[in-house]
């Protein structure tokens, strides 16, 4: 009985060392974990620490756990805080939020820093996310409000190298322009782009020159259509303001009106041959229907000659016609063609005489 308690003791006595040994190890292990980690992040806790950032070591391992890059969030914290940013939306939890919707933290820092150093540019952090995620250079457009950005209408590489418009006197004119904008951060989500501006101000200026009495009240002014396309307030829903326009280089062009009054006037010509013609050949074809009637009635004619020598025999047989009558009728037919004659050799020889004499009067 001694022997069996004596062996239950040695039992549980090993058992207990081997939960003390078990537990040693865990906490050995433990600890080697929280020294790495610590250690890891002991650089970025004591600068979140020195400069008020608010990063804790709890949000450190938190980050490792959801698979965010931890100097990033705590480098673009520290730069904000540094730079005095003050807006409450700008935690280390939006950071966070940002960095894993494939936003670019850095970039929003820096854009947000330079917004305020710029002094002018209302920028908050919700805005620059939003511009960030929308696909847009945040950064690039921060700097394009402080710097404004420079467009050539046409722009470089185009088909045409200038843009052509027509005066009312229909004079052309080739006009190059300079676009200088300013982002509009407000706008800049949603907001038209580059094309669009180019497209509106090229519009403008072919407006402001169609609206011109002459070309040469152009070419004294130019700042007449600088001034005519910026009151028609072409920005408008875009994603910059138009901060001027600048007329680089204006050429006269041909003059259109004359080329397309020549070209209209050879239209009138054609039309007008066009129909003289069809006149023409209305009174061809009305001619030869004369003929046809003019045919016909000789062929009536010949037949009723054809009936004549019939019906004076018939009148001989009757008793009714003579033969002193038939001579009297002969001697009236030749009387009749001697006199045609006579007429026919005269008119030709008053024809010869007048014929004579205009080449007289041509020749003296």
């Amino acid at each position: 009985m001694t022997a069996l308690n004596s062996s239950m003791l040695l039992a549980q006595g090993q058992d207990a060392n081997v939960l003390w040994l078990a537990f040693i190890v865990f906490v050995v292990i433990g600890m080697m974990i929280f020294a790495m980690v610590f250690f890891s992040y002991f650089g970025l806790w004591i600068q979140s620490l020195l400069t008020g950032s608010k990063v804790t070591l709890g949000d450190l391992l938190g980050m490792t756990f959801r698979n965010v890059n931890a100097r990033t969030i705590v480098r673009g914290k520290i730069m904000s805080t540094q730079a005095g940013i003050e807006d409450p939306e700008l935690t280390s939890k939006a950071l966070e939020a940002h960095y894993l919707a494939g936003g670019n933290v850095p970039q929003v820092i820096r854009a947000l820093i330079a917004a305020k150093k710029a002094k002018t540019i209302s920028l908050t952090f919700r805005e620059a996310t939003a511009i960030d995620l929308a696909g847009r250079d945040v950064l690039e457009s921060v700097q394009t409000s402080v710097y404004p950005k420079v467009i050539d209408c046409p722009p470089r590489g185009s088909v045409k190298p200038s843009l052509d418009a027509v005066a009312k006197d229909g004079i052309q004119l080739k006009v190059k322009a300079r676009v200088t904008v300013r982002a509009n951060l407000q706008q800049l989500i949603g907001g038209a782009t580059e094309e669009t501006i180019i497209a509106r101000v090229g519009e403008g200026i072919v407006s402001a020159i169609g609206s011109a009495e002459g070309h040469k009240n152009v070419l004294e002014n130019p700042d007449l259509i600088s001034k005519w396309v910026l009151s028609k307030r072409l920005d408008s829903q875009t994603a910059f303001e138009i901060v001027s326009i600048d007329i680089a280089d204006i050429d006269v062009g041909v003059n259109v009106g004359a080329r397309l009054q020549a070209d209209q006037a050879e239209a009138d010509t054609r039309v007008a041959r066009a129909r003289a013609e069809g006149r023409r050949a209305m009174a061809v074809a009305e001619e030869q229907e004369k003929f046809a009637d003019i045919e016909n009635s000789q062929a009536m004619l010949v037949a009723a000659q054809a009936e004549v020598p019939l019906a004076m025999a018939e009148a001989f047989r009757s008793g009714k016609l003579g033969i002193l009558d038939y001579y009297k009728l002969q001697n009236i037919n030749a009387d009749t063609d001697m006199r045609k004659a006579i007429s026919r050799s005269t008119r030709d020889a008053s024809e010869l005489a007048i014929q004579k004499q205009q080449q007289a009067q041509a020749q003296s």
